[in-house]
């Protein structure tokens, strides 16, 4: 299979009629059966026909994914819910005029149109409306929500951009979207909108404080933060966001990091090893270490849109091992953490 990749470059008046029969080319693939892959605010999404089941499959065995891991289903209006949900508990309703379109994803009761290959056998679908408009226009020309996992081969960094999606799926999907890079970077908030107390089932850009503003207690899924427990959400249960090289991630304040870093490189002299750090840890190494630059400390926003281009660095420069900087685990450095802790398999030094 050849895979065609088609540039957006969004004016403000919108589309180009050349961007429009782009468009409906892959709102065609998906009704057909077939897969595209497409840009959202957060990762770019692997997207086919949710209604139909062997589109589903045909997901799963791209990705190399287990089958009995959930996809989400991208909307691009509120009539689509109606279809999807067999009801839309209040919570959601709340979540929805407070953040949507936007990088979060509500979990309700499925209904009989959504077929199990898709919930991965369970009574519940996940369901976000992305913030981007070529992915709106997409669910739109398709006329079906979307179900799109992250455009990536199952367990490795989510894609952040086009060529990353390209490097993973060529020759397994008819079509790639390319509408640059990604802002946000790191996957959407999960929201477990079917229980009587809302529940992040995986963080994302829409923080637990967030959510605390329209809800008065908000529950995390044990899951996201114990080694060992399993968690609930799609795209959470397997080992994700890996590099190739093994990694080991540090997490203390500034000044600590910097001591633990140079303990290990001086321990591991002999090999060659990557670094994933910040700019204020980066501004304090020697400069002939191989170093991917997420960002400052003080600005995790630019960091979450890093950090999963700066897990993929290293996958050719034939390192040993990788020493990553963690971030403050409070408000999105939930997700980051979240992302870093499991990248690098919770091989952690305190």
């Amino acid at each position: 299979m050849e895979t065609v990749v088609v540039k957006f470059n969004q004016q403000s008046q919108g589309f180009t009629d050349a961007e429009k029969l782009d468009l409906q080319k892959a709102g065609e693939i998906i009704k057909q059966g077939g897969l595209v892959a497409f840009p959202t605010e957060t990762v770019y999404g692997l997207g086919g026909n949710g209604f139909d089941s062997e589109a589903a499959k045909k997901i799963y065995a791209a990705k190399g994914r287990p089958s009995d891991n959930p996809l989400i289903l991208h909307i691009d209006n509120l009539e689509m819910l109606k279809d999807i949900a067999e009801q839309v508990p209040a919570s959601a309703k709340k979540i929805i005029a407070a953040f949507c379109p936007g990088p979060i994803t509500i979990v309700v009761p499925k209904s009989a149109k959504v077929p199990y290959t898709v919930t991965g056998g369970l009574e519940s679908v996940a369901v976000r409306m992305p913030d981007n408009d070529v992915s709106r226009e997409l669910i739109h020309l398709a006329g079906v929500p979307i179900a799109g996992p992250s455009a990536n081969i199952s367990g490795r960094p989510s894609p952040t951009t086009a060529e990353a999606v390209y490097g993973d799926l060529q020759g397994r999907i008819d079509m790639i979207l390319d509408d640059g890079p990604c802002r946000v970077g790191v996957e959407s908030t999960i929201v477990d909108c079917c229980s009587e107390v809302p529940t992040i089932l995986r963080p994302g850009a829409i923080t637990k404080e967030m959510l605390e503003e329209i809800f008065p207690v908000v529950e995390v899924d044990k899951g996201i933060v114990q080694a060992g427990v399993a968690p609930k959400a799609p795209g959470m249960k397997y080992k994700h966001y890996a590099p190739k090289a093994d990694m080991v991630l540090i997490e203390a304040d500034e000044a600590r990091t910097l001591e633990l870093l140079q303990q290990e490189l001086a321990k591991n002299s002999t090999k060659k090893i990557g670094l994933l750090v910040s700019t204020e840890i980066a501004d304090k190494l020697q400069k002939d270490y191989i170093t991917f630059n997420y960002g400052s400390r003080k600005h995790l926003d630019k960091i979450a849109s890093n950090i999963y281009e700066g897990l993929r660095f290293f996958d050719d420069k034939d390192v040993d091992f990788i020493l990553a900087e963690g971030v403050e685990d409070a408000g999105l450095g939930v997700a980051i953490m979240n992302r870093l802790r499991k990248a690098a398999g919770f091989n952690i030094v305190k």
